[in-house]
Parts: C-alpha cells; sequence; structure tokens
C-alpha cells in the first residue's frame, strides 16, 4: 500500500490537491498545452512534464518568451480546458473517500482556476467542497505554500495540523513547506517517484477514523 508507513497522528484537516491527486485530468490538460506549445515552437516532449502541479500563468511566465502576455495566454489555456473534460475521472476510491468526510475538516487546494475546477469536479461527478482555494486566491502559487496556508486558515486550524495529498513534486515542496504532513498519491505516475513521505496508489483501502475531539487518523483496511 505504501512505501512509507502512513502517518500515525491525528490530523484537525485534510488539504487535497485536484488534478492527479483525486482526479485524472492528465490527457485533457496535455491535449491543451501539447496545442499552445507547438504554437509558440516548443519542444513539446521537454515542456509538457514542466505543466503539472503548478498554475497555468507561472509555467508561462517562467518560459519568459518574447511578445507573450502570461495572464492573456493563461486565460486561453483555462477556457480550452473547461471544454475538454469529456475522459476526466476520480482517482480510485478518491469520491467516497471525500463523501466520507465532515464538510468543515477537508478542502481542495489546486492550481487551477475556480472556473476550471468546478468544471472538472463536476466532469468527474465528485463532492464540491465546502472550501476550495483556486489559483486565483494567492499571489504566489506551488512550490509556494500560500496556498496550504490560506486553506488551513479558512479551515480554522494551524498547517502543521494539516495532512496534506498530493502527486506532483511543486505541491509536495508546498506542501512541506507549509509545515503540514503530506502523503503522495501515485494513481497518475508512470515511473516511481522518489519521495520521504508515505505514497498510496489511490483511496480504495483508505480509511479513516475520528477521534473524541473530531481530529482525524489514516488507515488500512
Amino acid at each position: 500500500m505504501t512505501t512509507q508507513t502512513l502517518p500515525t497522528r491525528r490530523f484537525a484537516a485534510f488539504l487535497f490537491d485536484m488534478d492527479g491527486t483525486i482526479i485524472s485530468s492528465i490527457a485533457s490538460a496535455e491535449r491543451t498545452w501539447t496545442r499552445w506549445a507547438q504554437a509558440h515552437g516548443l519542444d513539446v516532449a521537454t515542456f509538457l512534464p514542466t505543466i503539472h502541479g503548478v498554475r497555468s500563468v507561472d509555467t508561462i511566465r517562467r518560459l519568459g518568451l518574447p511578445g507573450v502576455d502570461p495572464e492573456a495566454e493563461a486565460a486561453a489555456i483555462t477556457r480550452a480546458e473547461i471544454d475538454d473534460v469529456g475522459d476526466i475521472v476520480e482517482i480510485p476510491g478518491a469520491r467516497a473517500f471525500l463523501r466520507a468526510l465532515p464538510p468543515e475538516r477537508w478542502a481542495i487546494v489546486t492550481s487551477a482556476p475556480r472556473a476550471l475546477a468546478l468544471r472538472r469536479l463536476d466532469a468527474a461527478a465528485m463532492p464540491i467542497p465546502a472550501l476550495l482555494i483556486a489559483a486565483e486566491d494567492i499571489a504566489r502559487g506551488k512550490p509556494a505554500p500560500d496556498c496550504f496556508l490560506l486553506g488551513a486558515e479558512r479551515l480554522g486550524v494551524a498547517a502543521p495540523d494539516c495532512l496534506v495529498f498530493e502527486d506532483a513534486p511543486a505541491g509536495i515542496q508546498a506542501g512541506e513547506a507549509a509545515g503540514a504532513g503530506v502523503v503522495v498519491v501515485t494513481a497518475t505516475h508512470h515511473a516511481p517517484i522518489e519521495t520521504t513521505h508515505a505514497t498510496i496508489p489511490d483511496y480504495r483501502a483508505l480509511t479513516v477514523d475520528a477521534g473524541p475531539d473530531g481530529s482525524r487518523i489514516l488507515s488500512v483496511g
């Protein structure tokens, strides 16, 4: 089930990345970004691995392409991704796992813009969280910890009392920088990931037990 033992302490809340963590939207995202990369003369094979887990505007800004407006390009990419959700699916077991959690004890913290996040969650028939932290809610995207710090704050808990579920290096770094616990979801990985954190292939064998104070602890079985 895991390469490392799951955390044994209790957590006040769970913070979930979205793409690659509770849903799989890789095919949709890579179709859109492939067209964009080709239009800008980029090497697609080299470029595509850099898009995952970070905000679109940050991906484009990092390239420093002359004459390119990162904000405008990111908005266009978001519109294209909103129109392409036909093959987005849940990570196995994620839907039931999320529905079993009290709404005040979890949030989605994603690098996607809010409109795209809601569209993808709906396409995969996933529960909509009471709290969704999206790309436009923070000034600095992952790997900066801002999104997870904000998620914890709005849930009314301390970030070190949260457990982050992530799949991408930038998100893992953001969770670490926030001081949270981290579990890595490997459902969409094509190769083993080097990490000191516990890894899970999906949520099907994962259960959560509540303590008298409302805190939660993960278990397998």
